[in-house]
C-alpha cells in the first residue's frame, strides 16, 4: 500500500463508491475501502472521521466556491444573478471524472437512508453558504433564503441532467445548472 501516493483522498471517494454499490453501505468496512483505494487504515482516518463523510468529501470547497462566486458578482446583479455566479464558479470544477462518476453515487445513495440523510444535510449546508453570501451582499434573510434553496435546487437538477446527459464532451455542468436556475426562476414566477 502506498502510504503517501498521491490521489488517496479521490481513490478512497471511489472505493466506498464502488464498494457501497456492489455490497451495500453497511455490509461495506472501513478497512475493505481502504484496501480497494490501495491505502491502510489510519491513511483513511486521516481523511475522514467515518466512511458516511466520504460521500460529502466536496461539501466545504462547493460551498466556498458557491460563496465565492456569490460575493464576486457585479454589485448590481439581482439575488439570482448572483447565485447564477456562484453556480458557473463551482460548476467549473466539475469535469469528465465527476460526470463518469456521477451515476455510481447516485445508486449508492439510493440504496442507503443514511446516505440518503447525509445527503439531504449536504443540501442544507450549501443552501447555508448560499445563504450567507448574499446576505453578506446585503440581501434580506428571507429573499436570500429562499434564492439560496433555488440555489441548491438549480444544482442538484443540472448535475442530473449533466450526469445522465450525451457525454460528447462539449456541453460543462454550468449550462445545465444555469438552465435549471432559469426553469426554477419562471416556475416560483407561476406560484403568483
Amino acid at each position: 500500500m502506498g502510504r503517501w501516493e498521491p490521489g488517496a483522498r479521490e481513490r478512497l471517494v471511489v472505493a466506498a463508491v464502488d464498494l457501497f454499490t456492489e455490497q451495500g453501505y453497511d455490509a461495506t468496512t472501513v478497512a475493505q475501502i481502504a484496501e480497494r483505494a490501495g491505502v491502510t487504515k489510519s491513511t483513511f482516518f486521516r481523511h475522514f472521521p467515518d466512511k458516511r463523510e466520504l460521500l460529502v468529501a466536496g461539501q466545504e470547497t462547493l460551498s466556498r466556491l458557491l460563496a465565492e462566486g456569490i460575493a464576486e458578482a457585479p454589485a448590481d446583479a439581482s439575488p439570482l444573478e448572483a447565485v447564477a455566479a456562484g453556480l458557473r464558479r463551482a460548476s467549473s470544477t466539475m469535469g469528465p471524472a465527476n460526470r463518469e462518476f456521477a451515476p455510481r453515487l447516485k445508486a449508492a445513495i439510493a440504496a442507503s437512508g443514511e446516505l440518503q440523510e447525509r445527503d439531504a444535510l449536504k443540501s442544507v449546508s450549501l443552501a447555508a453558504a448560499m445563504t450567507t453570501a448574499l446576505v453578506a451582499r446585503g440581501v434580506p434573510d428571507p429573499i436570500a433564503a429562499l434564492a439560496g434553496e433555488l440555489g441548491v435546487l438549480a444544482f442538484k437538477r443540472g448535475y442530473q441532467e449533466w450526469s445522465e446527459g450525451e457525454r460528447d464532451g462539449d456541453d460543462d455542468l454550468a449550462g445545465y445548472a444555469l438552465a435549471a436556475l432559469d426553469d426554477l426562476r419562471a416556475a416560483s414566477a407561476a406560484l403568483g
